[in-house]
């Protein structure tokens, strides 16, 4: 089997996205473009539900554009989804087959709920959630999405009738550009709960307080409050408080629109429809008891990549959790030696958990999982160069966007992966300085224990099976290394890392050699 392009596309009510993946037998996949036109499918619609003619105009011509760049790049299928605007419009037929006449594109109306499900796939393959569980609000142009669920699975799954596009309509006339009164903000807060009233009391009763957030809205709403609060730009580990969201609030209703374009942070061509998008938002966050929002900007148009590649994955193929899937994702892009680095990884969480059994650590397993990783993507620095490869594995870790990580996650890997050779780590090191307290002693150990995994597999060959560390007196420490064949290569390339050995743990390090069976 060879890879294969897709496109997906996806209209709504204010935007039409695109994105362009290479897709390769193995499920792992390259996105190659991701293009965004905003085009008010939605604009002047909800009045008497018919698509006006300019609004339409203008989406046939962006998705026309949309599907020459697929053909372009040789896409095998378009994947063309469109959402509220266009189900709830009474001229659908007449759009869908100008769609298909003028833009060669067959364009698929999903429900509100399939919309929902579509945005859950999104996020939730993107973020790790653990065994939590978490409220996913996306807002739109014409419709938002409310979701329930964990890693696994959705519990509770509703679309409602409110937009950033259909409330400005509905509160404000065309020519309206001054501030919004108190009074009439609180008439759309109302006019939300009126209309979400059954999704809010549900919503309460799981009592799930952790949230995300997906869609253009919500991702404006924190780059305004990140700029505005902190003066810098949003970050992918940011999160939008209530009260954040009640002061932002504040400060774009108090503005005109010309003033309220030019606010730091905004996008202006959102600063007509901020405010009705800003006033779900912070109704749902109120109603729904939640202090902050995480802010996503996986959504949609992930979701279908996701669905697709479900429906076309061979017979017996398992889906990974999102972060294994992701480091994998990212060695099998650096082309690394995947059975040397699982190998490695082995080795390194038997010498992590034998020595958390002998009270050389107490880490727990989220660190063990960390070390799991760092171990896995040790090497993909030699995709640049063999030498100095550590350095090159840090700057492709630390830069590539690991889906389900953290920043301070992503920044530990990639520090571990650096000191798996050569420097013992020290303040004088950028990359150790930049830690805090607790991750710099946590690193010392992973990056000691990931060491010498490394050097029992220096030929890449599997030699030592497995080792494991024993107390061997108060202040000696045994490695123990299983093996059929003569290792004494790996011996020597441990003897490398006593002296490191012992100034992170304090205990002088032997190495013997055992049979596997005994």
């Amino acid at each position: 089997m060879t890879s294969k392009i897709v496109a997906f596309l996806d209209l709504g009510t204010n935007s039409a996205r695109l994105m362009m993946v290479r897709i390769q037998p193995d499920q792992t996949y390259t996105i190659l473009s991701d293009q965004k036109e905003v085009v008010r499918l939605g604009e002047g619609e909800f009045s008497d539900r018919r698509l006006q003619p300019e609004a339409m105009q203008r989406a046939l011509e962006v998705c026309r554009q949309f599907g020459e760049m697929a053909r372009s790049y040789h896409a095998e299928e378009i994947v063309a989804v469109a959402t509220s605007a266009t189900r709830e419009a009474r001229n659908q037929d007449e759009f869908l087959r100008r769609m298909k006449q003028e833009a060669g594109i067959e364009m698929r109306v999903i429900s509100g709920r399939e919309e929902a499900r579509l945005i859950y796939q999104g996020v939730v393959s993107g973020i790790h959630l653990g065994e939590r569980e978490a409220v996913f609000i996306d807002i739109g142009g014409g419709s938002t999405e409310v979701i329930v669920g964990d890693q696994q699975g959705y519990r509770y799954l509703d679309s409602l009738k409110l937009g950033a596009i259909r409330l400005t309509s509905l509160f404000f006339l065309p020519d309206e550009s001054g501030p919004v009164t108190p009074a009439r903000y609180a008439l759309i807060q109302q006019y939300v709960r009126n209309a979400a009233v059954l999704t809010i009391q549900r919503v309460q009763e799981y009592g799930t307080r952790l949230a995300w957030g997906s869609s253009g809205t919500i991702e404006n709403l924190g780059d305004i409050a990140i700029q505005h609060f902190f003066g810098r730009k949003r970050t992918r580990d940011d999160v939008l408080t209530r009260e954040q969201l009640g002061s932002v609030v504040e400060l774009l209703c108090s503005l005109p629109l010309d003033e309220r374009r030019k606010l730091p942070g905004i996008n202006p061509r959102r600063a007509d429809i901020i405010v009705g998008g800003a006033a779900i938002l912070h109704t749902l966050m109120q109603e729904f008891d939640l202090p902050e929002i995480h802010i996503c900007s996986r959504g949609l148009r992930d979701g279908l990549l996701v669905d697709y590649l479900a429906q076309h994955a061979p017979q017996g193929f398992v889906t990974l959790p999102v972060r294994e899937r992701s480091v994998l994702h990212l060695g099998r892009a650096c082309r690394f030696d995947e059975s040397h680095a699982r190998h490695v990884a082995d080795l390194t969480l038997n010498l992590w958990d034998s020595a958390a059994k002998i009270g050389l650590h107490t880490y727990g397993p989220r660190y063990r999982e960390l070390l799991h990783y760092a171990a896995l993507l040790h090497d993909i620095g030699t995709f640049l160069s063999y030498s100095n490869h550590q350095a090159h594995s840090y700057y492709l870790i630390r830069n590539s966007d690991l889906l389900g990580f953290n920043q301070s996650e992503i920044t530990l890997i990639a520090a571990t992966a650096y000191f798996h050779r050569k420097r013992y780590p020290s303040k004088k090191h950028p990359q150790y300085a930049a830690l805090d307290k607790k991750s710099r002693r946590v690193v010392r150990v992973m990056a000691i224990l990931l060491r010498i995994a490394e050097s029992l597999d220096r030929s890449h060959a599997g030699v030592v099976q497995r080792a494991r560390l024993r107390k061997d007196g108060k202040k000696r420490v045994r490695l123990e290394l299983f093996s059929e064949q003569d290792c004494q290569l790996e011996i020597w390339g441990v003897r490398n890392h006593l002296r490191a050995f012992e100034k992170t743990f304090g205990r002088q390090l032997s190495v013997s050699v055992r049979k596997p069976s005994a």
